[in-house]
């Protein structure tokens, strides 16, 4: 265990950081963090729903990667130091192959001269041969069972709890490399290793979920995401902070950031990331607990402190949530932009012209995007907002189609006709790009606690 009295926090807290919130998130940060001196954990928070499923394609092909890209980046700009400081590093950036990852990271350690440091990897969340075997599990998104999609199942990962990465925490692990967890419990397992938390404890688990919710998406609630000039200003958001989170054994906590770092932390950053990604907030399940956030306070605590009280909790599902990654056809893209007098018009004839060549050929005829950029892609028709002045005297517009298809080449002939713009297409069109690729989607399941057996594994650098 770490010592809880060695930080420049309040005596007997344990600070944790949050060093990433997404797959291709910032490293300086994270080295500002470590630098600081002032956390005994440091999370890196990785994955996205499809993250997974993309990174086991490229397992296959290389059995040697399928981990996040910027492991080594990180672990190369944190690690000495952390080990320097005794700040134990958690992640999900294993992905697909947290074997690799391990690996990895044990030869960058020994690179760098790191004796005696221990890497854990922890699997199980593999469950792809247990959801082939249950074909009648229905998916919950949407109509139809797991055999309804055929033979286009390339993934299944189960979103484990705590429990792995406490075990390892309790063998001395100082780097947990992990695959699919569920995000809070990235940070309940440290606290739960430190103060010897009763999982059962749904309360006090629900504390730590709560905590670990707030603080999985990094600069999220430190003004990233936030920011809004004029109505919710962010001061130096060029040289944002990522957040601590420092818990009590009681499971009242606080969320701060490091000490002159850009951006801020106030009851309303806490407020919009609590509601991030929650349907419920009377039940938010989790791997761990399902968390009632509902009676959630937060009071600032001087500048940039927020105490968060509140959280309670009930017992933890029966089943795990499953993310089933299944190859989903092609998309073709491509995008031309027009400037200058009437170019809206221009933009708009190009639209005209592209929808009736990749109309004419059949292809992707009722999964196709026809949008201007800047105009309506995302107002999808709507028009534009107030304020935005006159459309019809736009200086500049991008046009852009995409559609989805069966097989990559009737991707890349919608590809092809944007591109065919160049000539025939109205004038003066011009910055054309183009792309063809593979759809990979996201179908999810419950499968039993019972048929999900985490596995922990050490290796001394």
């Amino acid at each position: 265990m770490v010592n809880l009295q060695a930080s420049g926090g309040e005596r007997g807290a344990l600070r944790i950081g949050s060093g990433a919130g997404f797959a291709d998130d910032r490293i300086e940060p994270a080295v500002q963090l470590v630098e600081s001196g002032d956390i005994q954990y440091l999370v890196f928070e990785c994955l996205a729903e499809r993250s997974v499923a993309l990174a086991e394609l490229e397992r296959r092909r290389d059995p040697a990667r399928g981990y996040n890209p910027w492991l080594p980046d990180r672990m190369a700009a944190v690690l000495p130091e952390c080990a320097r400081r005794g700040i134990r590093v958690i992640t999900n950036m294993g992905a697909a192959n947290p074997p690799a990852a391990g690996a990895l990271v044990t030869e960058l350690a020994r690179g760098r001269g790191l004796r005696g440091l221990s890497v854990a990897v922890v699997t199980g969340d593999d469950v792809l041969d247990r959801i082939l075997e249950r074909p009648d599990l229905p998916l919950l998104e949407r109509e139809g069972t797991v055999g309804s999609l055929g033979d286009r199942v390339v993934s299944a990962h189960a979103y484990l709890g705590c429990e792995g990465i406490t075990h390892a925490l309790s063998q001395g692990a100082d780097v947990v490399i992990t695959g699919r967890v569920a995000d809070p419990s990235l940070y309940i397992a440290p606290l739960v290793h430190e103060y010897g938390w009763d999982t059962s404890d749904w309360n006090l688990i629900a504390k730590g979920a709560c905590a670990g919710h707030l603080m999985e998406c990094g600069a999220q609630i430190t003004g990233g995401y936030f920011a809004d000039p004029g109505y919710k200003d962010v001061p130096a958001l060029a040289d944002l902070g990522f957040p601590i989170a420092e818990v009590h054994g009681d499971g009242t906590f606080s969320i701060s950031k490091v000490p002159g770092s850009g951006g801020l932390v106030t009851p309303a950053t806490c407020t919009e990331q609590l509601l991030y990604e929650v349907h419920d907030p009377s039940a938010y399940p989790s791997a761990d607990v399902v968390a009632d956030f509902s009676e959630v306070r937060f009071d600032e605590r001087g500048h940039d402190t927020v105490l968060v009280r509140g959280a309670r909790g009930r017992r933890r599902p029966d089943d795990l949530k499953v993310s089933v990654g299944y190859r989903d056809g092609f998309t073709g893209e491509g995008q031309i932009s027009y400037a200058g007098p009437n170019a809206l018009a221009r933009a708009r004839l190009a639209l005209d012209v592209l929808r009736a060549r990749i109309e004419k050929q059949g292809i992707a005829s009722g999964a196709a995007r026809y949008e201007l950029v800047g105009v309506d892609s995302v107002s999808r028709g709507l028009g534009p907002g107030p304020g935005t002045g006159d459309p019809d005297r736009l200086n500049e517009v991008r046009v852009r189609v995409a559609g989805r298809t069966e097989s990559a080449d009737q991707a890349r002939r919608i590809a092809h006709e944007v591109s065919a713009m160049w000539l025939n297409g109205p004038a003066g069109g011009g910055g054309v790009v183009c792309s063809v690729t593979e759809r990979i989607a996201i179908a999810s399941v419950f499968l039993p606690r019972s048929d999900v057996t985490p596995s922990v594994t050490f290796a001394e650098v």
